[in-house]
């Protein structure tokens, strides 16, 4: 692909993150020729988190594809209505459908581990320091502590927002199953991947596979570059 024709790519972190969680793909794809922005929204509320990303698309050339992880995917699905999206790209994520909230598709399933190694406290929701294993666990010592280190707490009420929107219903999609995840059900993932129609990889990974695998990352998000322009093209 040439340069000018390659699809820019947006970040969208989930909670307990920022945008630099993606530091091991982003360097490569700014190699590669893309525009790359990660957006850094201050998981207060959903509207404006979706707000952030519809600004950051302002920043990029146009077609975009959006990369959502964790609630990151419940971003990413409103936020990909906007025109300028063209593809969305899940891992490991949340993915409401019209009714939906994050926290209504996570009661679907089983808790898992991590929400036994959680504090609320002034009015956010903070991972403790042993919640890591349970969040990054096939990383090593050093970026686990790196991990809680930067991680961001959300507003306690911010998984039960919604905002009207499913872009996953229009738009093209890829999901990457996180199977070893112990933040978000494997299963969970794989319901949503399936409802979506969305093409689906799998990884022995935990929560965090633009970490822990960042090659497989790599290729999903080239896999569906290459599918945009390839769109753009006949469009």
């Amino acid at each position: 692909m040439s340069t000018q024709n390659k699809p820019s790519i947006v970040f969208c972190h989930g909670i307990w993150a920022d945008g630099s969680c993606f530091n091991k793909v982003i360097p490569t794809l700014q190699e590669e020729g893309h525009e790359v922005i990660a957006a850094q929204y201050g998981l207060d509320t959903l509207e404006g988190d979706v707000a952030t990303v519809r600004r950051t698309l302002g920043r990029v050339s146009s077609p975009a594809i959006l990369v959502g992880h964790s609630y990151g995917g419940t971003v990413i699905t409103a936020a990909g209505t906007d025109d300028r999206v063209a593809g969305l790209v899940y891992i490991a994520a949340l993915a409401p459908d019209a009714g939906e909230t994050s926290q209504s598709q996570l009661n679907q399933f089983p808790v898992t581990d991590v929400f036994s190694h959680i504090e609320i406290a002034d009015g956010r929701v903070w991972m403790l320091p042993e919640g890591v294993e349970y969040f990054a666990g096939d990383l090593s010592e050093q970026e686990q502590k790196v991990v809680w280190a930067t991680h961001f707490a959300p507003d306690a009420d911010l998984f039960n927002q919604k905002l009207d929107g499913t872009a996953w219903r229009s738009k093209p999609s890829w999901y990457i199953v996180a199977t070893s995840d112990r933040t978000v059900q494997p299963e969970l993932e794989r319901f949503v991947a399936k409802r979506m129609n969305a093409a689906t990889y799998e990884v022995d990974s935990s929560h965090v596979p633009m970490l822990s695998n960042p090659n497989l990352v790599l290729d999903v998000i080239r896999t569906a570059a290459e599918a945009v322009r390839g769109r753009s093209a006949t469009a």
